[in-house]
C-alpha cells in the first residue's frame, strides 16, 4: 500500500489533485518560476523533482513516462532538451521555495517555487583539502648530486662534458707514456756460455 501524503488532500479528490499538480509543474517548466501557496509548492516540489529525474535519463522510457503527467508535448520537449543538461550535474535538489508573505484577500501563506539551474560549484573534500594543506607547508625536497671531494663541481652540464673529455684525455696521455717507457727499455745483453762441446773442439 503507498504511504498516504501528510496534510489535507488538494482539490476535491485525488484524481483532481493529481491534475492540479501536473499542471503546476507545467506551469514551473515552462516559467522556470511561478507563485502559489506555501502547501501548494511543498506538494509539488516532489512531483517536479521526479520528472527531472527522468528527464535527466533521456531514454525513450523516461519521456513517455513524463508524458503520461505532462500531456503538453513542447513543455516535456523544453524539459528534455533545455532543463536536464542544466541539472546534469545536480544530484537532487533541482527546485527552491521561498516564502513571500501571506495573500491579501485570504491571508493564505503564499511562496515562490523556482529550478535551481546554477552551474554545481563543488567543494573539495575535508580529506583533500587537508592532504594539500599539509603538502604546501612542507617544502619539496630537492634531490642534490653527489660531488666527489676530490673534484670541483662543474658549474653546468657544458662544463662537465668538458670536465669528463678533459680527464680522459689524460688517462690516455698517461697510458701512451707507459708504452713508450716499455718500449724504450734497453735490453740487456746475456753472457754466453760455452757448453763443453765447444770446449773440446777448441
Amino acid at each position: 500500500m503507498p504511504k498516504p501524503t501528510k496534510g489535507p488532500r488538494l482539490g476535491g479528490g485525488p484524481a483532481h489533485e493529481r491534475l492540479l499538480l501536473a499542471n503546476l509543474a507545467a506551469a514551473l517548466f515552462t516559467h522556470e518560476s511561478i507563485q502559489t501557496t506555501e502547501t501548494k509548492a511543498k506538494r509539488l516540489r516532489p512531483v517536479a523533482e521526479r520528472l527531472i529525474t527522468f528527464a535527466k535519463r533521456g531514454d525513450l522510457h523516461a519521456r513517455r513516462r513524463v508524458l503520461a503527467v505532462i500531456s503538453d508535448k513542447g513543455v516535456v520537449h523544453k524539459l528534455f532538451t533545455e532543463i536536464a543538461p542544466q541539472v546534469e550535474d545536480r544530484e537532487g535538489g533541482y527546485t527552491r521555495i521561498t516564502k513571500t508573505g501571506y495573500r491579501k484577500g485570504d491571508n493564505a501563506p503564499m511562496a515562490v517555487i523556482e529550478l535551481v539551474l546554477e552551474p554545481v560549484v563543488k567543494k573539495p573534500s575535508a580529506k583533500k583539502a587537508a592532504a594539500a594543506k599539509v603538502a604546501s607547508e612542507k617544502p619539496a625536497k630537492v634531490a642534490k648530486p653527489e660531488i666527489d671531494e676530490t673534484t670541483e663541481a662543474p658549474a653546468d652540464e657544458d662544463s662537465a662534458v668538458e670536465a669528463v673529455e678533459a680527464d680522459e684525455v689524460e688517462a690516455d696521455q698517461v697510458n701512451a707514456a707507459a708504452t713508450d717507457e716499455a718500449v724504450e727499455t734497453p735490453e740487456v745483453e746475456t753472457p754466453e756460455v760455452e757448453t763443453p762441446a765447444e770446449d773440446a773442439e777448441k
